[in-house]
């Protein structure tokens, strides 16, 4: 009698936006090698699999029942807690129902959680890295920082200084790691859940990272590669596969008429990704006005409630100057002619799709791994500037400097042939098939 060939991978993301749309691009691709993805997340997040054309499976997070949610929604502490102690025993039981057709789990780190389930079941389970290899290995190096009095028990600092993990690459700041957000409470919780997430990563014997073949290479020396053998780079998977429809939020298509009556190259587009919190009412305000007093066209994506903060009448006051937009189609909005710079987080995701649509950069990084990024396309990539503030002077200065640098464009064009031509495409693609095959074995 003829054994059933397997053919269903599950698909476990951060239940994040940036997390959760390079997993269902990462899906489609595996529809092209003959597998049945099946994206599996909390009954939170609506999308439909009908809109997405891959299969969603919906697990409840327990929140609601437990009154874990505020007024803003889930935060990260609170996912955190669900992640913990109420999908665990779900995941488990559709994997003991199905586990006969099961190729292997994919499991977003930050998720990891589920690579114990996996472990447990006994079925294959690779790591998914939706980020920079670089900030993988600077979280990785933990035990490095702590034996070496970089940072403390808790992850607190003990110097001022920058960190630099090899020849060539870029310094962050000791006070930019990526778990120091919030208070400190939350900068110890954070810093655990890190430490945790590395611990139940060594398990792991592959690891596909949504980055390019070359990131971290040395350019004056391009044979000199230190990917580990179970780290696989497939990305970024961006420029493989357009996932329509896998937005959180409904898209303002009004921006796109009112880019057609730009200028070439003249607007700046402004957004922070899917987390503006961290920004704050004060510092909205003051961007608000630096961007009047420009008097240059944009396009802000900025949602309701915040524009609540805004000046009486400002709106009115830049109805000719700017479009201000609750969610805009990101990629169509970078790869219209009529944008000429982006001021940015520097989410991996916004950072990809700036680089596919060759789009000078004004960065803010806001915490997490946009430090990290941010020290990449400023110091190493030179395709953009950081500002430190959102005065006039701060936006004029960036602005300026973006805008007047005649040899950005040709960095842009080389970094663009680095991590999405041909080549490296192809790489890609053949490390998601190396993958394939070995937990295919």
């Amino acid at each position: 009698m003829k054994c059933k060939k397997k053919s269903k991978v599950f698909l476990v993301p951060y239940p994040a936006q940036g997390h959760v749309t390079p997993m269902l691009k990462l899906a489609s691709l595996l529809v092209n090698h003959g597998i049945n993805p099946i994206v599996i997340i909390p009954n939170f997040i609506k999308i439909d699999s009908k809109d997405v054309n891959i299969s969603i499976m919906s697990i409840s997070d327990g929140l609601d029942q437990d009154g874990l949610t505020t007024s803003s929604g889930r935060d990260f502490f609170a996912i955190e807690k669900s992640m913990e102690n109420y999908m665990p025993c779900q995941l488990e039981t559709i994997i003991r129902d199905q586990e006969d057709g099961i190729v292997c789990l994919i499991v977003d780190l930050l998720a990891s959680w589920a690579i114990e389930i996996a472990n447990k079941c006994g079925v294959h389970v690779a790591g998914f890295w939706p980020a920079m290899l670089a900030t993988y290995k600077l979280i990785n190096s933990i035990p490095e920082m702590l034996h070496d009095g970089i940072i403390s028990e808790t992850g607190c600092p003990l110097h001022n200084d920058s960190i630099c993990h090899s020849f060539d690459q870029p310094t962050i700041r000791l006070q930019d790691l990526p778990w120091l957000i919030g208070n400190s409470n939350a900068r110890i919780s954070r810093f655990k859940f890190w430490t945790r997430t590395m611990e139940r990563t060594k398990t792991l014997k592959w690891l596909l990272i949504n980055t390019f073949q070359d990131e971290c290479h040395n350019n004056k020396d391009q044979n000199t590669t230190n990917f580990d053998s179970k780290i696989l780079p497939i990305g970024p998977l961006n420029t493989h596969v357009t996932i329509k429809n896998s937005s959180f939020w409904e898209e303002d298509l009004s921006c796109m008429n009112w880019l057609d009556k730009q200028v070439v190259n003249s607007v700046l587009y402004i957004s922070f990704g899917s987390w503006v919190s961290p920004i704050g009412e004060a510092k909205v305000n003051s961007l608000a006005l630096a961007l009047e007093a420009t008097k240059r066209p944009f396009i802000w994506v900025l949602g309701p409630l915040w524009r609540q903060g805004l000046q009486k009448g400002y709106l009115e006051r830049i109805s000719k100057q700017g479009k201000i937009v609750s969610w805009a189609p990101q990629m169509d909005v970078l790869q219209h002619e009529g944008v000429g710079c982006y001021l940015t987080h520097c989410g991996w995701n916004s950072t990809m799709e700036a680089i596919q649509s060759k789009k000078r950069l004004m960065c803010y990084p806001v915490a997490g791994d946009q430090f990290v990024n941010c020290a990449y396309i400023v110091q190493k990539w030179r395709i953009g500037v950081m500002i430190d503030g959102f005065g006039v002077k701060d936006l004029e200065g960036g602005l300026r400097k973006v805008m007047e640098d005649d040899g950005m464009s040709e960095r842009i064009d080389r970094l663009n042939e680095m991590t999405m031509g041909k080549v490296a495409s192809s790489k890609a693609m053949d490390n998601l098939t190396t993958f394939l095959s070995s937990v295919r074995m």
